[in-house]
């Protein structure tokens, strides 16, 4: 819901009704409903109204290893010069799934995916280290992914 200051809340039945929709995306309002206490309008209305702020959105996720992209990287770059232009830029390479601005050691890390070893050497050499702005990017290649969850941001 929108709070005075622009932000988006949620208050503790708008968490239950996320928690329910991060189990099953497809999940009929209906259902969710009866677990929530409220009216199937009501939980109609509620999740329009966190999808329209952008509190939540319903999306399918998809396996990376089981839809043809078995290397999973992160990177690590040191940028020179306007850090959001450049995580601008490394946001519009489709390879790239996440790019968040960081303080410490580096100053942007991206998260990518590759069908093969020759395709991230590719992306590393002729797209990310072209990029305006990349001084150095260094590759930390996932061996195995422990834990990986969209539950967050409902623990009571």
């Amino acid at each position: 819901m929108p709070a005075k200051d622009g932000q988006s809340t949620v208050d503790p039945v708008d968490k239950l009704i996320i928690e329910q929709l991060q189990e099953d995306g497809r999940r009929p309002y209906t259902e969710v409903a009866m677990k929530v206490g409220l009216s199937e309008a009501a939980v109609r209305q509620r999740v329009k109204t966190m999808i329209n702020s952008g509190v939540m959105q319903i999306v399918a996720v998809a396996d990376p290893l089981r839809s043809g992209f078995p290397i999973e990287v992160m990177v690590a770059l040191r940028v020179e010069g306007d850090l959001m232009k450049t995580a601008e830029a490394l946001a519009a390479v489709p390879e790239i799934i996440y790019v968040v601005v960081a303080a410490g050691s580096f100053d942007i890390l991206v998260e990518v995916l590759c069908s093969d070893h020759d395709h991230l050497l590719k992306l590393l050499n002729e797209k990310i280290r072209t990029i305006p702005g990349v001084t150095r990017a260094e590759t930390f290649t996932y061996l195995r992914i422990v834990k990986e969850t969209y539950s967050y941001g409902t623990w009571h």
